[in-house]
């Protein structure tokens, strides 16, 4: 299958310039970009796709066995790199791309020459000292909500994840990003995403990279920053000063004040 036509790929901004791949979190498509796209496109070539499952991707890929792991979107991303001959892409990944962008680098690091993980989270679990910000039981019980009735979870948690409870608005389009999603295949990746522990991968990470977290997330607190940073070789942390687990909504400048400055390195 055409990884064009799989993953609705578009590709904007400058001719030439370093190629940018920007990846979405769970429950989301490219459009969740849109604000950071046009500082972007003024110096680098802007690659922009949606998960199989999401957005415009095509719904005939799916495959609830790959996509039951972070692997098979991994492969995703690998496959698309080749296809396209990107070369060398920085990738950008929001909440679980950022850790689907870990698995591929450290997959094929020759595909890579920076990562930035937005918001990540290796494991959203409470291990011992580690504090990925849930209980297994509150995993359990968002997993069973979301499976039981996922349009009224949406409507509960795209807020909360958002954030930003003085900008209704901006919670109410994570809350339509996630109604336009298919209820068996956002189960899926829920799982795939909640369940995940990436921990040990970090380490084998290779790649300049950036962790931009917010200073008030619910989702991925600062522990959880603080973790990665620590995990990942040379890596370096920024704290946004932005409130929720999507900051490219929610604070589009700050995002890119943070994050265009690395890209732009040589």
């Amino acid at each position: 299958m055409d990884v064009r036509i799989r993953n609705n790929i578009a590709i904007t901004g400058r001719d030439g310039g370093p190629v940018v791949m920007l990846a979405h979190g769970f429950g989301c498509d490219q459009n969740l970009w849109r604000l950071t796209v046009p500082a972007l496109e003024e110096h680098f070539r802007v690659v922009l796709f949606d998960h199989v499952g999401s957005g415009r991707s095509d719904l005939s890929a799916w495959d609830p066995e790959r996509y039951s792991t972070l692997d098979g979107y991994a492969r995703d991303v690998i496959e698309m790199c080749q296809e396209l001959r990107l070369g060398p892409v920085a990738f950008v990944g929001h909440s679980v791309s950022a850790m689907i962008g870990v698995l591929a680098a450290v997959r094929e690091p020759r595909l890579f020459d920076k990562l930035v993980l937005l918001a990540p989270s290796p494991s959203y679990i409470d291990d011992g000292d580690y504090h990925g910000g849930f209980s297994e039981q509150d995993i359990d019980e968002l997993l069973e909500s979301l499976e039981s009735n996922y349009l009224g979870w949406s409507a509960t948690m795209a807020p909360v994840i958002m954030g930003n409870p003085d900008r209704p608005e901006l919670g109410e389009e994570l809350t339509n990003s996630f109604c336009r999603t298919d209820p068996d295949m956002a189960r899926v990746f829920a799982r795939a995403t909640f369940l995940s522990d990436n921990r040990a991968d970090l380490a084998k990470v290779t790649v300049p990279t950036l962790i931009a977290e917010s200073a008030r997330d619910t989702i991925a607190p600062r522990e959880v920053g603080a973790f990665v940073h620590a995990q990942i070789p040379g890596s370096r942390l920024v704290t946004l000063d932005s409130t929720g687990h999507c900051p490219q909504l929610s604070a589009p400048e700050e995002t890119n004040r943070a994050i265009i400055p690395f890209l732009r390195e040589s």
